[in-house]
């Protein structure tokens, strides 16, 4: 019974020592799991603490920067005048008198050219920085950065302007090899002139268009300035600008504003429009080569521009925009109406043939008031009456309008 007793003791003893082991062993595994969630949110922790580090390091870095700006004397504006060797350059200041100076090992020696603007160390005036070229803001302005919509198609009645401007100022910048075999220069200027309305302007969107060269516009009126010089400082401006992103094409749309013929003008103000005058005379055929640049002009009072700025050379090429003829009215009104929804009877070329003497901004008139009064008759179609009412509305007399019927008819002649 005794040696019975004892095994059932050993068996007791063994199952408890087992279920002992398996609890021991399923509490370190769950404190095995518990400290692994801690050690994957410590990791969590260190990432975030070095990223914080990281971020701290950079505004401690900009901020030295910033602390060392301030600490830094400032630093004198200047421009080259003279190359004496790789180390040492004449430099005229800005505060007036010229230096020769040293040049700073951190800038290159071929960055050095007279001309050029670079920044002066106040005190050793050594060359720090070589200063990129800049402009006036209002010449970057000018530039034409999206191309306008407007193409050939869009011009009607003017095929031989067309055909002549594209001779002139496309055929030399995309087949120049063709003058080179002819023997010939390329013509190096346009001047558009005719009525207003004729599509002067309209023709220079069209070449800005079509064209992948650079396209600058500038109102003649906008290179008169106050301040004697500068109207001639933006005429220059605007040609260093363009022989920089050459080939371009310069457009000086109401050029008689800068252009008209020099006379003995008494005021500041007509001496300073000559001076700019003579500014563009000289950029256009002067001393220096303009380079592939071309000159676009636009004017409606040819009759006063200064022989000087005429002759070929400066605009070699001189085209008339007339008043279109009855087949150009007709593809002018054919071009506005494409998108309007017209009626059977609707006739242009009995429209053209009414509208004797019309520009074609006064045709895109026409078309819109015909539109307008489909519109008020709340149709969704224009008739021909609508056209022939609009031709009345837009050919009225403004001498007989209401408004100005206390004022002397002379004015309108």
């Amino acid at each position: 019974m005794s040696g019975n007793a004892g095994g059932e003791d050993d068996s007791r003893n063994e199952e408890e020592l087992k279920q002992y082991l398996l609890d021991r062993i399923a509490r370190l595994e769950s404190r095995n799991m518990e400290l692994k969630e801690h050690a994957r949110q410590l990791d969590i922790e260190k990432k975030n603490i070095e990223s914080q580090k990281i971020r701290y390091e950079r505004e401690i870095r900009k901020l030295k920067s910033e602390i060392e700006k301030l600490r830094s004397p400032p630093l004198v504006i200047g421009t080259v005048s003279d190359i004496i060797d790789e180390g040492r350059v004449i430099i005229q200041s800005s505060a007036g008198p010229r230096f020769m100076v040293r040049v700073s090992n951190y800038v290159k020696p071929e960055d050095i050219k007279p001309g050029l603007r670079c920044t002066l160390n106040q005190q050793s005036l050594t060359i720090v920085e070589v200063l990129p070229e800049s402009f006036d803001t209002q010449i970057y302005g000018m530039e034409v950065v999206d191309s306008p919509f407007e193409t050939y198609d869009d011009i009607g009645g003017l095929e031989e302007e067309i055909r002549e401007i594209k001779e002139a100022v496309e055929l030399p910048l995309t087949k120049p090899e063709l003058f080179e075999s002819v023997g010939i220069s390329p013509p190096k200027g346009v001047l558009l002139y005719g009525p207003p309305g004729t599509g002067k302007t309209l023709l220079a969107r069209a070449v800005a268009h079509e064209t992948q060269a650079h396209f600058l516009r500038v109102v003649g009126s906008e290179l008169v300035q106050k301040y004697i010089g500068e109207g001639a400082r933006l005429v220059r401006e605007l040609f260093e600008l363009a022989k920089k992103n050459s080939p371009s094409i310069i457009f000086i749309d109401e050029i008689d504003a800068i252009g008209a013929t020099r006379t003995e003008g008494t005021t500041s103000g007509d001496r300073e429009v000559q001076r700019t005058l003579m500014q563009l005379l000289a950029d256009m055929d002067g001393f220096d080569s303009r380079g592939d640049v071309k000159v676009i002009g636009a004017t409606n009072r040819i009759d006063i521009l200064d022989q000087a700025l005429l002759r070929p050379g400066r605009f070699d090429r001189i085209i008339e925009i007339p008043l279109p003829s009855s087949i150009g009215r007709r593809s002018i009104l054919e071009i506005h109406s494409k998108c309007m929804n017209l009626d059977e009877s609707v006739d242009l070329l009995e429209v053209a043939e009414l509208t004797e003497g019309k520009n074609g901004s006064e045709l895109r008139a026409i078309c819109t008031e015909a539109g307008m009064f489909a519109i008020r008759a709340e149709r969704s179609s224009v008739f021909q009456s609508d056209f022939i009412k609009a031709i009345d509305k837009v050919s009225f007399d403004i001498s007989h309008h209401p408004k100005f019927s206390n004022y002397d008819s002379a004015m309108f002649a």
